[in-house]
This record gives C-alpha cells, sequence and structure tokens, in this order.
C-alpha cells in the first residue's frame, strides 16, 4: 500500500524548501523502502533548487540518504527489512560503463538520476494531492521521512553505523575521495592542488593525506576553511581573497619547490579558478575538473599551456563505484583516519531552508538534515 510521509518539496526555480505531506509509490521488484534517518544537504541540491541543474519541479531532492530498510522489491537481494544503509546514485547496471565498474558514467545516469524526475519506465515515485511530483532524485529523493531508493544505490552498512555522521558518503565525500584515489592516483612524492575547501575539497584533502606525497595545498577565501583543512591534512593553505590568478599560481610555485601542481582537483565550479588549476599544473600535471557550473558554461584554456602534457578530465562522483568505495570510506570512519565529524552539522527537517542558506553563505561545510 501507498506510503504517506513528510518531505521537503521545491515547488519551481528559486522556490524555497516547504515540508508537506506526500505519498510514495509501493516499492517495485528492484527498489528499496528507506526509513531516513538523515541525508546530507549538497550544493547539487542548491543548483537544482535555484534552477541552475535541471529536474522535474515541483519535486523532492536529497541525494546523500542514510536510514534503514522497511521493505524490499520482490527481486532485491542486497538488503532485508532492519539494515542500516547509505543512499548513493543510481545506474542501469547493463551498459558498457556499469559493466566495467565505472556506474558514474552510466549511459542513462542523465535521466535516471537528475533530469526526469520519475522512474526509467517513466512512472512517478512520488505523488501530492493526488498529482504526480517530481522523485526519483538520484534514484532516491531523501529528503524526506521515507524513501524509494534503487537497489543499485543501497549499500549496507553495520548495525553500529552512525547514520547522522556517515550520510555525506553517497555524494560529496565519496565525489572528493575518489578523484583523488581512482581519477588522479597520485604518484608518491607528487603535490596536489584543491581549489576549494567546501565538503569535496575537504574530502579530497583528506584522501590525499592518506598517500605518501610531498605537498597538499588547499586554496580558499575562507580563513576558517582553511585552517581546518590544515587540520584535516593539508601543508599549505593560500588565502586567494584579492590575488589575481598570477599571484595564486606563484604561491602554488613556491609551495611545491618551483615545480608547480603535479595534480589538481577543481571543486568552485568558477571558470576563472579552473583557468588558474590548470595554468598552475606541472608538465604531464593532471586537473580533475569536479565543479559542476551552469549547462553550456566555458572557459579558455592556454593551448600552448596545454602542450606540456597537461590533462584536463572531467569527473563526476569521484568515478566511484558506491558499493566499493563507500564500504571503504566507512571502515576509514570506524578507523578514525576519515574525521567526518569535523565538516558535519545537524539540522532538522522544518530547518532545511536554514541549512540550505548557512551552507550558501559558508556557515556549514556540509548541513546534514535529521529526518529519523
Amino acid at each position: 500500500m501507498p506510503i504517506e510521509t513528510r518531505a521537503a518539496v521545491v515547488e519551481g526555480p528559486g522556490a524555497a524548501f516547504a515540508v508537506q505531506d506526500v505519498v510514495l509509490d509501493e516499492p517495485r521488484p528492484d527498489e528499496v523502502l528507506v526509513r531516513v534517518v538523515a541525508a546530507g544537504l549538497c550544493h547539487t541540491d542548491l543548483g537544482v533548487q535555484a534552477g541552475g541543474i535541471p529536474f522535474k519541479l515541483p519535486g523532492i531532492l536529497g541525494h546523500e540518504g542514510a536510514g534503514i530498510v522497511e521493505r524490499v522489491g520482490s527481486a532485491v537481494t542486497r538488503v532485508v527489512p532492519g539494515d542500516k544503509v547509505l543512499l548513493s546514485f543510481t545506474s542501469c547496471g547493463r551498459c558498457e560503463s556499469c559493466r566495467g565498474g565505472h556506474p558514474a558514467y552510466c549511459a542513462a545516469w542523465l535521466p535516471s538520476n537528475l533530469i526526469s524526475g520519475v522512474r526509467a519506465d517513466g512512472t512517478a515515485t512520488v505523488t501530492r494531492d493526488g498529482g504526480a511530483i517530481g522523485g526519483h532524485f538520484f534514484g532516491q529523493s531523501s529528503f524526506a521521512q521515507y524513501a524509494l531508493a534503487d537497489e543499485r544505490g543501497v549499500v549496507k552498512v553495520d548495525a553500529d553505523a552512525d547514520l547522522e555522521v556517515l550520510a555525506p558518503l553517497g555524494c560529496g565525500v565519496q565525489t572528493g575521495f575518489g578523484s583523488v584515489w581512482n581519477i588522479l592516483r597520485p604518484e608518491p612524492g607528487a603535490s596536489i592542488a584543491i581549489f576549494g575547501s567546501g565538503a569535496v575539497g575537504l574530502a579530497a584533502v583528506m584522501a590525499a593525506r592518506l598517500l605518501p606525497l610531498s605537498s597538499i595545498v588547499a586554496i580558499d577565501r575562507v580563513p576558517e576553511r582553511l585552517e581546518l583543512a590544515r587540520e584535516l591534512g593539508a601543508t599549505h593553505t593560500i588565502d586567494a581573497t584579492g590575488l589575481r590568478p598570477e599571484d595564486v599560481i606563484r604561491s602554488l610555485l613556491e609551495a611545491t619547490g618551483g615545480r608547480g601542481a603535479d595534480n589538481a582537483v577543481e571543486t568552485t565550479a568558477v571558470p576563472a579558478v579552473l583557468r588558474t588549476a590548470v595554468d598552475a599544473l606541472a608538465p604531464r600535471g593532471a586537473c580533475a575538473v569536479v565543479g559542476a557550473p551552469p549547462a553550456g558554461t566555458e572557459v579558455a584554456l592556454d593551448v600552448q599551456g596545454l602542450l606540456t602534457g597537461k590533462r584536463v578530465i572531467g569527473v563526476t562522483l569521484g568515478d566511484a563505484d558506491p558499493e566499493t568505495l563507500i564500504p571503504h570510506l566507512v571502515a576509514l570512519h570506524r578507523a578514525g583516519r576519515l574525521p567526518l565529524e569535523r565538516l558535519v552539522r545537524h539540522y532538522p527537517l522544518d530547518e532545511i531552508g536554514r541549512a540550505a542558506a548557512d551552507m550558501h553563505e559558508g556557515r556549514t561545510i556540509k548541513p546534514v538534515i535529521r529526518l529519523g
């Protein structure tokens, strides 16, 4: 039977989150009904809310869910009722990318996670007052007390796992870690520059700290975030407030012994910052582009500079397979090597609007909405 629940609904581009009653559909054979305990708030959610990223509105966002399995579809084998789970993106499991271990580049990724707001067969997962609204966001729409999640995006965790801390692993932390571990794969003794010290950038700092690198340079304009970056593993920080691009590059050269950055992670989605990150690369250096500006955004690059062997690599969700990477991140947290608590601040569902404002204004690095 359908499930009534409370959810944060966005009516249209630029509208605020509004907590309302909605109705979830019955789980299909490959779906899992999850009682959501917590859900991280990500810049992608704010991008959709602002109208910069396409999604069916009115609709329910949320794609870093964590909760407890209530019911499972007839074909589900990964989890059973009562299991604690983390929720991540969905994928088809059949295309070449999925079969090759790269579900973040699934052939059906955009319609399944972002654009359509419905299941692959066109049916809605959620209604309001008898009419369908956008759901199935990243295969979950977890800004609700209950969520229907695709089995492909469900990862079981231990019964004693702290879901209110681990929720951000589903997107932001996975993205930062994966960009370093899966994409850049820095060699021992190499350097890395991380542009932006939000949740994704700080996750990249923590990932880099676990590797034998010569220098980890964090660049931001918020002194408090740069101090946290140092505490989490950055060997150098650059406050870019008021600096020209050439000043940032000069500081990076100083931090890397005059060579430039062997690796870079660009998380800000600001075209000028991406240009600076590429210009600051050492010969044969690589820049992972993580920040997602509005569709159609362009950046000019110095082609002569690229001829020194530089690489610019677009990255979605750290090119991660959630079922493989997330358990490893959970284990790192359990061992005290992934201090997620340093990033997280909790808010009740009724204050999701304040959480969004705090993240937008830089007062909170990773808001986590409590729904339990």
